[in-house]
């Protein structure tokens, strides 16, 4: 009966730990799921000449008439 006792005392604590390392892995995950998206987004705008969108750093559209052409 002890022995009984004992092995689903192991068998809870290890299902016990084995979600908290899930939950702590998942959490960490969605961690940088968020800062990595947040670090590939940058603002655009319209060009003023054709309309075409390009980067908010003043980048050429690739046109010649373009007003950011470097």
């Amino acid at each position: 009966m002890t022995l009984k006792l004992i092995v689903l005392g192991a068998f809870i604590a290890a299902v016990w730990y084995g979600f908290k390392f899930v939950a702590r892995r998942n959490k960490a995950k969605h961690g940088q799921v968020s800062s990595n998206e947040a670090d590939q987004c940058e603002e655009m705008k319209a060009c003023s000449q054709c309309g075409t969108f390009v980067l908010d750093n003043n980048s050429s559209c690739g046109r010649p008439e373009c007003p950011y052409t470097e």
